[in-house]
């Protein structure tokens, strides 16, 4: 089936909706509720927008039909400010994106507090243990991750262990994020994200996928779920354009670009199937650059496919 513009598409909903036929005839679009959860969104994708106006881009986000959010700072807010405009909009934050490289993670977890969160999770913990790049290295790029080494991915499984032995200590249960970079291949082909999930406890660290970077870097998702049972949470539902080859790059050309839910070349409806079977308890949505409109109307297209367009 062709794809269809956003507006062809949110037109061609709504009288698919008064007819009653919405499923079968888009199917590709009628994924996400075999899951049974809330559509979510990571609020890193609306960045611009909360920037400029936090509480009218909460309210917005609640009037296209999410309930759930998930955190990624609160710009000039307090964490308790933060919260109550969540409230006022209706949203719910089950989990964060936090700072949890620091030694003391005291003031990270209050947060997560503050916001209702259950979940604690490191959205690039990976970075903060890589070598500085040298001197005269164009910005915007990063080392590769092979710089860490099976030791240095050892060593960061140990440092997650250690952060979700605190976590569990306060109340919250500790989540590590991915990027693509972890999937570089190591000299022996392994990945390092293998490490993660190897020497990691099963009880204190549990995995966010985030099925677009792991697909873009040549994995699969669906794979993980089979091979590590019980480790996975939650999942970012993100697309983008059609790679050549899988790509490693989070910075400069080769860094991949983002596309609206349903647009890219990434199966859903396999990995909603499986992550069904595999208890996956939240799905945020998050888009990476460009986008096609703006922020917000890419928030539009991705809530759309997340609810199977009803």
């Amino acid at each position: 089936m062709s794809i269809l513009n956003r507006r062809q598409f949110l037109a061609t909903s709504r009288n698919l909706a008064a007819a009653g036929v919405a499923c079968s005839i888009l199917p590709r679009f009628a994924w996400a509720d075999p899951m049974g959860l809330p559509p979510g969104i990571q609020l890193y994708t609306i960045r611009d927008r909360l920037a400029k106006d936090t509480p009218g881009a909460l309210k917005e986000l609640h009037d296209i039909g999410f309930r759930e959010v998930e955190t990624a700072g609160f710009g000039k807010y307090t964490t308790a400010d933060f919260r109550k405009l969540m409230d006022d909009a209706g949203l719910k934050c089950p989990s964060a994106h936090l700072d949890l490289s620091k030694p003391d993670l005291g003031p990270a977890f209050a947060d997560a507090h503050a916001l209702g969160a259950q979940y604690a999770v490191s959205s690039s913990l990976a970075t903060s243990n890589m070598p500085r790049p040298a001197p005269g290295t164009p910005r915007g790029s990063m080392p590769r991750m092979t710089a860490l080494g099976m030791d240095g991915f050892s060593k960061l499984a140990e440092q997650m262990n250690e952060i979700g032995k605190k976590a569990k200590a306060a109340g919250l249960q500790y989540g590590y994020h991915n990027h693509n970079y972890e999937f570089e291949k190591m000299p022996d082909g392994s990945y390092g994200y293998d490490v993660l999930v190897k020497n990691t406890d099963h009880e204190l660290v549990k995995f966010e996928i985030d099925c677009g970077w792991m697909s873009v870097a040549g994995a699969d998702p669906v794979k993980y779920f089979g091979m590590y049972p019980g480790r996975f949470r939650m999942i970012h539902v993100k697309d983008f354009q059609p790679v050549s080859q899988p790509s490693t790059s989070l910075g400069g050309p080769d860094r991949p670009k983002g596309a609206d839910l349903g647009t890219g070349f990434i199966d859903y409806k396999r990995i909603f199937a499986a992550g069904k079977k595999a208890g996956i308890q939240h799905a945020f949505s998050e888009q990476e650059e460009p986008y096609p409109v703006n922020s917000l109307e890419s928030a539009k297209a991705d809530y759309a496919f997340l609810h199977g367009a009803s």
